[in-house]
């Protein structure tokens, strides 16, 4: 069997695998549209994306816009494939991006850290535009659901389950964060159940996608067969040569040991993964960056309070400036030992999936 297709209501993906959204500038229109190339969905991570604007220190809601219509239209000129966005809830500008990505005819827009309850639901469903949640529990995904029909009249065209296992910001408290009750595999069985009952009572098919931890063919093999439609995968494609991030940046996924991925404190008041370095153990150690915020990028963040600006040093990360920032990362980085094209990294993560099948 090969790898199966995914549809997403009349979206049909060549293959059951989203390219996880990267944002302040890893994965745009290159990595998004060498994925879409492949047959997966390739996806643009927003937040942060106007960090590289002239104005964005003093018109920041309009540079993030105008550098999200530009990444959007590249990767449209580089690909017919399927292109998506992914919008945190917890952006300060979080409807606005999301109206642009609609006004520049994205295929489906992916709305994690938080949950999206407030959404600009007219524009939403005039356009057609897939709109898909990221949870990391049933609770989460019901309560959605529910809202949004009660609301909105609409329901998500998919849901995307996020385990511990992720790189970047968890929905995760830091002590459910290696318990085996908050694992993946469980939360999935339990989110599949409950979306299930909601599928029978509106008469819609909502696909259920894996994502935290998702690193090979074989991984892939065992979620589909534990009732996932599709997966999301995002660590493994930063080791890429069309992944928008510096060289440097790549390396550090490709030179970490297993003991270097860590648990980190976000300023945002949520636990990250990151891959440790110099950055990383001095803020550990109490030192703080000077910080000056002129637009208050994100909802939860106190500038006022926190010891560094993440999205300066994610910013900083991307560009190569590693003394002056990190690199968030999936539990599985330290397994990336190369940059490969997207295409080379397809066609092992194919012969994986069929190696898992010849085993099991």
């Amino acid at each position: 069997m090969k790898l199966p297709v995914l549809k997403i209501g009349n979206l049909i993906s060549r293959l059951p695998i989203i390219q996880g959204g990267m944002s302040v500038g890893i994965s745009l229109s290159s990595l998004a549209s060498a994925v879409a190339n492949e047959g997966g969905i390739g996806v643009i991570g927003a937040a942060g994306i106007g960090m590289f604007e002239d104005d964005f220190d003093t018109n920041y809601r309009q540079a993030n816009i105008r550098a999200l219509r530009r990444e959007i239209r590249k990767a449209r000129k580089l690909s017919d494939g399927i292109i998506g966005v992914n919008i945190m809830v917890a952006l300060s500008d979080f409807s606005e991006l999301i109206k642009a990505s609609i006004e520049e005819h994205i295929d489906i827009i992916f709305m994690g850290a938080g949950l999206a309850l407030d959404i600009p639901a007219k524009e939403i469903k005039e356009s057609g535009v897939k709109i898909v949640p990221i949870v990391s529990s049933k609770r989460a995904a019901s309560l959605i659901i529910k809202y949004w029909k009660k609301h909105y009249d609409i329901l998500p065209d998919a849901i995307v389950v996020e385990g511990p296992k992720a790189g970047g910001h968890l929905g995760f408290k830091k002590e459910q964060i290696f318990d085996p009750e908050y694992s993946l595999e469980k939360i999935l069985k339990e989110v599949i159940k409950q979306v299930n009952v909601y599928e029978k009572e509106y008469g819609k098919k909502i696909p259920v996608i894996a994502a935290g931890g998702i690193y090979s063919g074989g991984d892939i093999y065992k979620f589909l067969k534990l009732g996932a439609d599709g997966v999301q995968m995002a660590t493994r494609f930063v080791a890429t040569k069309e992944c928008d991030a510096s060289e440097e940046f790549k390396k550090m996924y490709v030179n970490c040991k297993k003991e270097d991925i860590t648990i980190i404190d976000s300023p945002v008041g949520l636990p990250g993964r990151a891959i440790k370095n110099e950055f990383i153990e001095s803020v550990e150690k109490g030192e703080k960056r000077p910080i000056k915020c002129s637009w208050k990028c994100l909802k939860t963040c106190d500038f006022r309070k926190v010891p560094y600006c993440i999205a300066k040093a994610l910013t900083n990360a991307k560009l190569g400036f590693l003394k002056e920032g990190f690199a968030f990362a999936g539990e599985n980085a330290y397994k990336v030992k190369e940059i490969i094209s997207v295409k080379e990294l397809i066609n092992r993560i194919k012969k994986e999936f069929s190696d898992a099948q010849l085993s099991f």
